[in-house]
């Protein structure tokens, strides 16, 4: 069932200033417009003597020709106002104070909601697939904008929001609900908000918006331990045979990405135009991460290369130009908990595993460098690299020798 559009409350008071008397001795009239408890005040441009105002009325209660014309005057007022939040509401439009007041004024700014801009921003970040992002990114910012309609659906039942709506009550009831209503734990929510933040930021700059919601608004990442397979998980995983032929391929794929580091992305992308030999005949794979654009440089060690030549002949790896049979991210994930079963690894296993084990198992547990790790797996700088990089007990039993050899003296 859909969710039924709530109406906006509307209330009207007119009200004079007693404290700021005019120079003709009266007090100004003002009106008081408020829209689900957020107010704006008009000031009409008449003034009634203090002791002729009837607060209770809202009118004038003298019986001169002037009491009755300002009467009159407020009434037609009244009526205007209100026929602006018939037609707002009728066009199906958001509803505030501000809006009715910008429309009495005849100053209707060109006002941009949240949504809006937020659609329009997917729609480039989809024009720029191949150029600046990549599918999977714009398929995030579609399912982050999805989510957000759903919010502002449940919270406030309407289909939008103005920009200068926004307030830092709205982020931290999106993140509340992203957690409680959706089941996100807090890294996921992070995430969606995060891509809000662009949008948001994309508003600040275009002046769309007068405040930053986000301001005085800090979040916590919490860090996650990622699983990686030990030197045995692995080669137990190399060394079965599987009858089933979907999920030897799967396993080739995984175990290809332990021994080059490739995320999943990447090696889903890979063809022969990747292969490059140097002078000395070795192979590598000399390739832009589709992530970052940062250039990998991998030396292709003897099991990546074997099944490389594994699948050189496979017909669909020939029609569709790849290296390896690659499956969707989703299918791959199924399939390798399967694998784990199977294998009795006794860990979730996905393809971002294998980027994980390749930089621990693979890599440092064989002394390859921080610096040239980091080379591998396409990083900007060590410290992205040290969050793979997991320290192992073999490598801290290798550390402490000399430790050993010079106490064991004693």
């Amino acid at each position: 069932m859909g969710i039924e559009k709530r109406r906006s409350t509307l209330s009207v008071l007119f009200y004079i200033k007693r404290q700021k008397l005019l120079k003709n001795g009266e007090a100004p009239v003002c009106m008081r417009i408020t829209v689900d408890k957020r107010k704006a005040e008009i000031v009409i441009k008449r003034s009634v003597p203090a002791e002729l105002w009837n607060q209770a009325k809202e009118c004038s209660k003298g019986k001169d020709r002037n009491s009755q014309e300002l009467n009159h005057y407020i009434n037609s007022v009244r009526a205007k106002v209100l026929q602006i939040h018939r037609e707002l509401e009728i066009d199906n439009k958001v509803v505030t104070a501000d809006i009715i007041r910008d429309r009495y004024y005849g100053r209707d700014k060109v006002q941009y909601t949240l949504l809006e801009v937020y659609a329009d921003h997917n729609k480039k970040c989809r024009a720029l697939i191949g150029k600046e992002y990549t599918e999977s990114t714009v398929t995030k910012f579609e399912t982050s904008i999805n989510r957000l309609r759903e919010f502002i659906r449940f919270r406030y039942h309407k289909d939008d929001l103005y920009l200068n709506e926004l307030d830092g009550q709205f982020i931290r009831d999106f993140e509340y609900w992203l957690k409680t209503s959706i089941g996100c734990q807090n890294n996921s929510a992070l995430k969606h908000l995060k891509n809000l933040k662009k949008v948001i930021r994309i508003a600040l700059a275009n002046e769309w918006m007068k405040k930053d919601p986000f301001y005085g608004i800090h979040f916590r990442i919490d860090e996650v331990n990622v699983e990686f397979l030990s030197k045995d998980e692995l080669e137990r995983l190399m060394d079965k045979d599987f009858e089933i032929k979907r999920l030897e391929q799967v396993r080739d794929v995984f175990a290809f990405c332990c021994f080059t580091g490739m995320a999943f992305a990447d090696v889903q992308q890979l063809n022969k135009e990747h292969l490059v030999k140097d002078n000395e005949g070795n192979l590598w794979i000399r390739k832009a991460r589709q992530k970052t654009g940062q250039m990998c440089n991998i030396p292709i060690i003897s099991p990546a290369r074997k099944l490389i030549d594994k699948y050189s002949r496979q017909p669909d790896c020939i029609a569709k130009n790849v290296l390896l049979p690659v499956l969707s991210n989703q299918k791959m994930n199924a399939y390798l908990k399967e694998i784990a079963d199977i294998c009795g690894i006794q860990k979730r296993l996905t393809t971002h595993v294998a980027r994980h084990t390749a930089a621990t198992v693979v890599f440092l547990a064989n002394e390859v460098s921080m610096e040239n790790v980091a080379k591998i797996l396409g990083h900007s700088n060590i410290r992205m690299t040290q969050h793979y990089a997991k320290v192992l007990d073999t490598s801290i039993l290798r550390d402490m020798g000399n430790v050993e050899r010079n106490f064991s003296k004693r």
